[in-house]
């Protein structure tokens, strides 16, 4: 069946970067980013040679790239150590005083760390993993709330050459076991709780239930104290964090590890339920998060920068550990919910931190909008000077409203798509130079050559959908999936040959820009005419009583599928069939009639992933009358699918 499709959403809004913002960036005009990304496509040991000279290695690479397809060596022959970039090579500088992780708990607890403590923070907590007889290559697993820890045991891992796997703080013992088994880790880093929404999350009670079975290669667990609750202890297998740092000095020198040594395992869903993890090696990972942070967010020294991811997913590794810290940047990092204790929590906190760059996920976006406008108007956010998008494809409504609501109408929004596989930021805005569109992640970033194929690896032409593609290797590229090299060649380099499948469908428009419109498998085909899912919610999004919606197919005899949309409301909204025929009918002039809802459900939440991503499989498995079954082990609120299974029973 063919995934072709046309794109039938058109959005003429244009945004150039101020005249301010431009006169100060890194990258300040068009020709200026068309020449480096000539550059960077045309000869990338070049380019990537240059950009990887500001980093610290302790032996220079001989080669820049050795690509065997589909298989990756970056800086081939060097030796770096990740830790040392982030954190030792900022300590002969100015910025060795330079506050380094600026933090707040969840309870309004705060903490900061110069570039000096985390250099002592990170080198004890080194020294303690090897105290535990942690070595090279060895898999630790972290399964921690966010507080600088987090990232401290990140850093002390690669520091020594340590494998780690970070868990999501959110996730159940099951989980903990499944990645357990697959990286066949040693060691447990936890704490005995976080905070969340104002109650505790258990982490030490789901990693004694993940290791009750006794079936784990675990000898060691070190644990946090955070929350203060009472937990079990094992003997001669558990320890205190705490305890253990008092043991130790802060000597710990960083030892030169090979550009493709093994950095971390990070665990992504699968099509089939079984989690894959995708691995990632320093050299060339460094290179990416450090180039990507620089340009994309336009850095600077004096910045306060936020991203409100958690270090659980790939957007906490890279874009608040690896990436600012080797940038010698000021990051953010908040443990608890947006909405706790009141909805203005985001915005207090940039109030109170001065913070100047947000990278904030669409979701957060749409809730906001939900929650009113009147909360953020209540905070002063006038040291905001860039915005920063990342998760799913942003709606155009979303997008203005972040444009005029959080950044004043001057602050430039970086829309950027990337993946846990591809590591750093593949298409974006810079944020200098690119002139924006409501909707779009624009143009590809320096040395990634994206495309949009069709069903026989053709180019296709404006604003047609396609497979979007990456043509050439990268270096911050995932190398296999843990274990699974047949895997790894099978899900991403089968389809075109030698070329990267991303698994997302997309188009271009007239100015080159890509539209993300949803994973391939969320293409709803309507009477023979294939629709993005992102078009119809979009669509749906930018009408005044909507806050977020999710479209997905119900198998119909005449039309092949019948689009169904799950609508959230702004609050004070109240949900009708009224509003419900006023909805159908906005999606039909906006997009056209091929795309009307044929039904509409209003529901209070929509069922995510603890990364903000809108689980679209249980909303077809709802609406197919079916049993949502598979993994559901990445779902934030289970009743939210219990409340929408419930619903679609009272309208049969």
């Amino acid at each position: 069946m063919s995934t072709d499709f046309k794109s039938l959403q058109i959005e003429n809004r244009v945004f150039p970067p101020s005249a301010e913002f431009q006169a100060k960036a890194r990258i300040s005009s068009m020709d200026e980013y068309k020449k480096l990304h000539a550059e960077s496509i045309n000869s990338p040991d070049t380019f990537w040679a240059r950009e990887a000279s500001e980093l610290t290695w302790q032996k220079r690479w001989d080669k820049v790239l050795d690509w065997q397809p589909p298989f990756a060596k970056w800086f081939v022959g060097a030796k770096v150590n990740v830790s040392e970039n982030c954190v030792d090579r900022h300590l002969t500088t100015h910025r060795k005083e330079k506050v380094a992780i600026l933090w707040e708990g969840e309870p309004g607890d705060t903490r900061t760390l110069t570039y000096a403590q985390l250099h002592v923070e990170v080198c004890k907590f080194a020294n303690v993993l090897k105290a535990q007889g942690i070595k090279s290559g060895d898999r630790v697993l972290i399964y921690m709330p966010m507080v600088p820890e987090a990232a401290i045991a990140m850093l002390a891992c690669s520091r020594i050459g340590a494998v780690h796997s970070v868990v999501f703080g959110g996730f159940s013992a099951e989980s903990i076991k499944d990645r357990l088994h697959d990286s066949g880790a040693i060691a447990i880093v936890t704490a005995d709780g976080g905070w969340r929404r104002g109650k505790i999350v258990p982490l030490k009670p789901h990693v004694d239930t993940a290791l009750s079975s006794g079936e784990s290669n675990v000898k060691k667990v070190i644990v946090l104290k955070r929350t203060g609750q009472e937990i079990a202890m094992q003997a001669g297998r558990d320890t205190w964090w705490h305890d253990e740092v008092a043991k130790v000095d802060a000597n710990c020198p960083a030892e030169g590890f090979d550009a493709e040594h093994p950095l971390y395992i990070l665990y992504t869903s699968g099509s089939t339920g079984k989690p894959k993890g995708i691995l990632h090696t320093s050299g060339g990972y460094l290179v990416g998060t450090y180039c990507t942070s620089k340009y994309v967010f336009d850095l600077r020294d004096d910045d306060v920068y936020w991203c409100t991811a958690d270090v659980g997913w790939v957007t906490g590794h890279s874009y608040i550990v690896y990436g600012p810290l080797a940038n010698g940047a000021t990051a953010l990092m908040y443990e608890g919910a947006p909405d706790t204790p009141h909805f203005g929590r985001f915005w207090e906190i940039i109030q109170k931190h001065k913070v100047t760059i947000l990278y904030t996920a669409p979701t957060a976006i749409r809730a906001f909008i939900k929650w009113g406008d009147e909360h953020p108007n209540k905070y002063d956010l006038s040291t905001l000077r860039l915005l920063g998008s990342v998760g799913e494809p942003i709606n155009p409504e979303a997008w203005m409203w972040y444009h005029t609501v959080i950044g004043g109408g001057r602050c430039p929004i970086v829309d950027t798509w990337w993946q846990t596989e591809t590591g750093s930021i593949m298409i974006t805005p810079l944020p200098g130079v690119t002139p924006t569109k409501p909707g779009t992640a624009t143009l590809p970033f320096f040395g990634v050559d994206a495309a949009i194929l069709d069903e026989d690896g053709n180019e296709v032409g404006p604003n047609e959908g396609g497979k979007l593609v990456i043509r050439k290797p990268w270096p911050s590229m995932l190398r296999t999936i843990y274990g699974d090299a047949e895997r790894y060649q099978q899900t991403y380099w089968s389809t075109y040959k030698n070329i990267y499948l991303a698994g997302d469908s997309s188009r271009r428009d007239e100015d080159g820009y890509f539209w993300i419109l949803g994973r391939i498998d969320d293409v709803l085909n309507v009477s023979g005419h294939r629709l993005g899912t992102a078009e119809v919610e979009s669509a749906l999004v930018s009408h005044p009583a909507v806050a977020e919606a999710a479209a997905v197919g119900r198998p119909d005899e005449i039309k092949g599928q019948a689009v169904v949309v799950f609508v959230t409301v702004k609050a004070g909204v109240q949900p009708s069939d009224a509003l419900a025929a006023e909805l159908k009918k906005h999606v039909g002039n906006v997009i056209g009639a091929i795309a009307r809802p044929d039904d509409v459900r209003f529901t209070a939440a929509l069922p995510k992933t603890r990364s903000g991503k809108i689980m679209r499989r249980l909303l077809k498995e709802v609406v197919a009358g079916g049993v949502v079954k598979g993994d559901t082990t990445t779902l934030e609120d289970f009743s939210v699918v219990a409340a929408l299974q419930a619903s679609g029973k009272d309208d049969e």
